[in-house]
């Protein structure tokens, strides 16, 4: 017997498992009417209003429904359900500013956009053929009791396309990664599974669901009826308050949340929140491991690594404290939590000959959305080429040192230095320009501008920064701007970002730069 593995098939197990247990706790604080508390068995009836509402509409099955929103639990309804009634799901990073957004509602031919009500005047100008600002007008429209009527059933593919993700990547233009509900389902069981999260979890949502389907976690903490904690905006002292006040145990994000309530933890009154029952899956940049060392003795938190992409849904490898290594001291554990870890059940990891991390399995994308060329490419040869540079070590363990794609992560954001290098040599004054990622203390990693004027020409630090915040979402644009002669290329002109990064990554503890 083969049953097709759909994402309908969390909520559908936790309305009949946990009817009556809490499944999503809304932020307090937001623009829109929040929804308090709400149980998986109310969950699962405004999906089901959901797929009536997209059937009124003509939204049919395969067509798009974009998101642009903060965490909110509208928007973890809105994943859930658009998928489970057959529809495509596109969430959409809301600081991506209008043009961008834009762009991505055309290029994925949405039928359907909801905005967050914060972003209902810098995002006017984006249209759609249904359109609704999340406010109650729309609660009334889509999510309304429809008990009187039954949504067509879709019947169950679990090779169709459940969510496009859309990727900065290298490129100017962001890239739609194609999720099937087969490869959401198996990263969400698998991933759920290595980092142990059960029916007994608390989950805070600190990680923004639009970053890869919130890795995955909606799904797995849906399946097994943990509750999950809507937190808006990441803030490290309140991420401590809701720890506190719900009884959290589990989150996951970038190293600049860890940062957040380290700097936090400092200024705490009393026990730190969690300490012996918290941990935290972190990922989207190779976090130092003094800070893997603090999150262990000074908050009293398990720390798990994560490794992946956006086309790998995103669970590639995972490390996570060995029992073997309970008695080493913080320092040694720290030591070796800090490789990237070993391919989940069902990945298989290689090192190409040019020190290219590929990999295969289940929680590879489908493909990029009308990109075939660009598909055909990141999978050539039945492998996905990741654009990282690593190896494994004796031990099985996957080691980043470098990436061969120039993306910077910010505070867990891709920035693509070609776009916004792009955006630089659209000012008159630049004749030359490389963007690189270089340390910053909160984000990681910040995009730095290495300028060369065009002769005669004068333009200040702030100038340049501020042209390109009038162009570009504000987290990708260069923080600093440091201005020279020429940039060092090699002998057929290709500049090496990996050489101009080294001397600001030289004092410190990560082996990336």
């Amino acid at each position: 017997m083969k049953v097709p593995l759909t994402v309908g098939d969390f909520l559908e197990r936790a309305a009949h498992v946990y009817p009556d247990r809490p499944a999503l706790i809304d932020e307090p604080e937001q623009p829109a009417p929040t929804w308090g508390t709400i149980t998986y068995g109310e969950l699962a009836r405004r999906t089901r209003a959901l797929a009536v509402a997209l059937d009124r509409l003509g939204v049919g099955w395969g067509e798009r429904v974009a998101v642009v929103s903060h965490n909110s639990a509208r928007l973890a309804t809105l994943m859930l359900g658009v998928s489970a009634a057959g529809r495509i799901s596109v969430p959409v990073n809301f600081r991506l500013n209008a043009a961008e957004v834009d762009y991505i509602v055309s290029h994925c031919g949405a039928r359907m956009l909801l905005i967050d009500p914060e972003l209902a005047d810098s995002l006017a100008a984006v249209g759609c053929e249904h359109r609704f600002v999340r406010r109650a007008e729309a609660d009334e429209a889509l999510f309304a009791d429809a008990a009187a009527a039954e949504p067509r059933p879709w019947p169950p593919d679990e090779d169709a396309i459940a969510a496009i993700n859309y990727t900065s990547g290298t490129t100017a233009r962001p890239k739609g990664v194609q999720m099937t509900h087969r490869t959401i389902w198996l990263n969400a069981v698998t991933f759920g599974w290595s980092a142990g999260v059960s029916d007994r979890d608390v989950y805070l949502h600190t990680l923004p669901m639009f970053h890869c389907n919130g890795w995955g976690m909606p799904y797995t903490l849906t399946g097994v009826g943990a509750a999950q904690v809507v937190i808006r905006k990441v803030d490290g002292a309140e991420i401590l308050r809701r720890i506190e006040r719900h009884g959290v145990t589990y989150l996951c994000g970038a190293p600049a949340v860890v940062a957040a309530v380290l700097a936090a933890a400092e200024d705490w009154q009393g026990p730190i929140p969690g300490s012996g029952t918290v941990r935290m899956t972190v990922a989207g940049a190779p976090p130092p491991r003094r800070a893997i060392e603090r999150m262990q003795t000074e908050l009293g938190w398990e720390f798990i690594q994560l490794y992946g992409l956006t086309e790998t849904a995103p669970y590639l490898t995972m490390n996570r404290a060995r029992p073997e290594w309970d008695d080493l001291p913080p320092a040694e554990r720290a030591e070796r939590l800090v490789r990237q870890g070993v391919p989940g059940l069902g990945i298989r990891l290689r090192v190409s000959p040019e020190g290219e991390v590929e990999a295969r399995g289940n929680h590879v994308m489908d493909g990029y959305w009308e990109a075939p060329e660009v598909t055909a490419e990141a999978l050539d040869g039945g492998w996905f080429h990741t654009g990282d540079g690593g190896y494994l070590d004796d031990d099985g363990y996957l080691v980043l040192t470098d990436r061969r794609k120039d993306v910077i992560i910010s505070g867990g954001e891709n920035v693509s230095s070609i776009e916004v290098e792009d955006c630089l040599f659209a000012h008159p004054a630049v004749a030359e320009a490389a963007v690189i990622g270089v340390p910053h203390e909160r984000w990681g990693e910040t995009p730095k501008a290495l300028v060369v004027l065009a002769a005669g020409a004068e333009v200040t630090q702030a100038e340049l920064i501020a042209h390109c915040r009038e162009r570009l979402a504000h987290y990708k644009c260069p923080t600093s701007v440091e201005f020279r002669d020429a940039l060092a290329r090699t002998a057929t002109g290709k500049l090496q970002k990996y050489r101009l990064r080294a001397p600001y990554w030289a004092e410190r503890d990560r082996a990336i730069n």
